[in-house]
């Protein structure tokens, strides 16, 4: 910072960074066709009297790169003296092909202003917002605007310093589209590739949402035959495709391999002729010249909900394009925006109707079929009741509102649990009031039993005042009406094991059985049952 604050002061400041930028794109190697080579910019380096326009253009070109690979990063810890004469320089770079992105978003000097202004393609949040995010309310809920906010927009948010698992984590659930930061890899020459596995990271420090359902029906299902073109196919003739193949609404280019290259609707198509000199400059030249080269294309087996919300995010222009489906990497099929959100509301309607309406986990009708599918299935599985102790006298004291809080605060402790600590697959139902049901695998039970009794025993302290705590427990009249001391509110598991020999009226039988043994146990506890008649209680 020293260095270029100096050479500003001597009017070198170009010279400088001319210098950076060349040994930064002598020294990236060739990145992979979905990596990009972020450059430091300031400001006023586009408006230095020593710029020269192209060459910057000319370094990358020699280096066998594309400005497609290039990202321009507008730090916002200096301002831009000549908006003016900025906006012209940076359109100059953006119209080769190079992308934009707000460096230190957050702490500069024109902040929302800037971004406003500037559009970027990407949007770097500074590590001050990002810094212990997984333990502020305030810095999530700060980001999930910002991240709301550069969706709107068509632009993509950069997390920078990640230093930890949880910070990492809690980003990824509020759905922060990329991070930087020494947990996923430090600063090295040359690059390294970061060996975090993305996948596998899950918030610890917060509870899963409720109340979502969703459809993980691949999208693959909902593919429709395409029609394709070689990229040296000429634009008036697709244009003739589409006259005579009503209603054909997209034409695929891919190579003689079957791989996606481009994709063109017909109103992108259409814009383009129409406009002055259109079919003079381009009805003669190949589609390649006109199509979208950076179409949305996702493997069959993408999960429905996961591909609208992909498709949804992309920009205005581009929001209701069909989508192309691909096996291995080879075009099988087409999908409209239409279709996939027909089906997605169709799916989010029968989901709806067997939920609890204040969790929105899936209810007694919903919980019934999983049984009796599990049942002919003829796995095993451990089902947990959960059931909460003290209920009434905390809703008699406090009232219905907190009273649903708890029940709310049990829903995502079961369901972290079963997250956390059972496999994929395994279900949590909500069959009202306070009672709720998992369904696990045997050897899982009883550490979803240990992590759901612990977690709840510390979470719901928080539902009670400082004098309650204080004290640890509250006044509150039983059900004969007499005054007396209660207990905090607390869980209790009865755990049974089920096979296909089971019915529903027998595991109801047993359920009710086993629940009256662990309500027997004061505080959080639960109840393993052993063969029919022996019992195992623990804290």
């Amino acid at each position: 910072m020293m260095l270029f604050d100096i050479a500003e002061e001597l009017g070198m400041l170009f010279a400088l960074e001319r210098i950076c930028r060349e040994r930064a794109i002598a020294c990236a190697g060739t990145p992979a066709s979905d990596q990009k080579l972020f450059l430091n910019i300031h400001p006023r380096t586009l408006t230095d009297p020593g710029f020269t326009p192209g060459s910057t253009l000319e370094a990358v070109r020699a280096m066998g790169l594309a400005p497609e690979n290039i990202v321009f990063e507008i730090t916002e810890r200096h301002s831009i003296r000549d908006f003016g004469v900025f906006y012209k320089t940076l359109s100059h770079y953006r119209g080769q092909g190079f992308k934009v992105a707000i460096d230190d978003a957050g702490t500069g000097y024109s902040g929302l202003a800037t971004i406003a202004e500037l559009k970027p393609d990407f949007i770097k949040i500074d590590m001050s917002l990002i810094r212990n995010i997984n333990r502020d309310p305030v810095r999530r809920a700060l980001m999930e605007t910002l991240v709301s906010f550069a969706e709107k927009i068509g632009s993509r948010v950069i997390a920078e310093g990640i230093e930890t698992r949880e910070e990492a984590a809690t980003l990824m659930a509020i759905g922060a589209h990329y991070g930087q930061g020494y947990y996923l890899g430090r600063p090295d020459y040359p690059k390294q590739e970061t060996h975090v596995d993305i996948g596998e990271l899950r918030p610890t420090a917060q509870l899963p949402s409720v109340g979502s359902p969703a459809c993980s029906m691949p999208v693959g299902e909902l593919a429709e035959p395409a029609h394709t073109v070689p990229p040296s196919t000429l634009a008036g003739e697709v244009r003739k495709l589409f006259e005579t193949s009503d209603p054909l609404t997209s034409i695929a280019v891919t190579d003689e391999r079957g791989k996606p290259l481009g994709l063109i609707m017909d109103y992108h198509l259409n814009r383009q002729l129409s406009a002055q000199y259109g079919v003079a400059l381009y009805f003669k030249r190949p589609v390649s010249a006109v199509m979208d080269t950076k179409p949305l294309v996702m493997e069959e087996t993408t999960p429905v909900e996961d591909a609208a919300r992909l498709a949804m995010s992309r920009s205005r222009l581009q929001a209701y394009d069909d989508i192309m489906i691909t096996r291995a990497g080879v075009l099988t099929g087409i999908v409209s925006v239409q279709r996939l959100l027909h089906k997605l509301a169709q799916v989010q309607v029968e989901l709806a109707k067997g939920t609890n309406p204040l969790t929105g986990l899936p209810g007694n009708v919903a919980l019934e079929k999983e049984l009796e599918t599990r049942l002919a299935g003829g796995q095993p599985f451990s089902l947990l009741y959960a059931d909460l102790d003290n209920f009434k006298s905390y809703n008699d004291t406090y009232g219905f509102k907190n009273g649903d809080r708890i029940i709310l605060l049990l829903a995502k402790v079961l369901s972290w649990a079963v997250q956390r600590h059972g496999a994929k697959g395994d279900y949590v139902a909500h069959i009202g009031g306070d009672d709720f049901v998992c369904i696990t695998s045997p050897r899982h039970a009883e550490r979803v039993c240990r992590a759901a009794t612990r977690c709840f025993g510390r979470l719901v302290r928080g539902c009670y005042c400082a004098e309650d705590i204080a004290r640890g427990w509250i006044t509150a009249r039983g059900r004969d009406g007499m005054e007396r001391r209660f207990p905090f509110v607390s869980v209790s598991l009865a755990v049974l094991d089920c096979h296909e020999r089971s019915n529903l009226h027998e595991i109801g039988e047993r359920a009710a059985h086993v629940k009256h043994l662990a309500k027997a146990i004061p505080g959080n506890a639960y109840v393993l049952e052993c063969g029919v008649c022996q019992m195992r209680a623990l804290h």
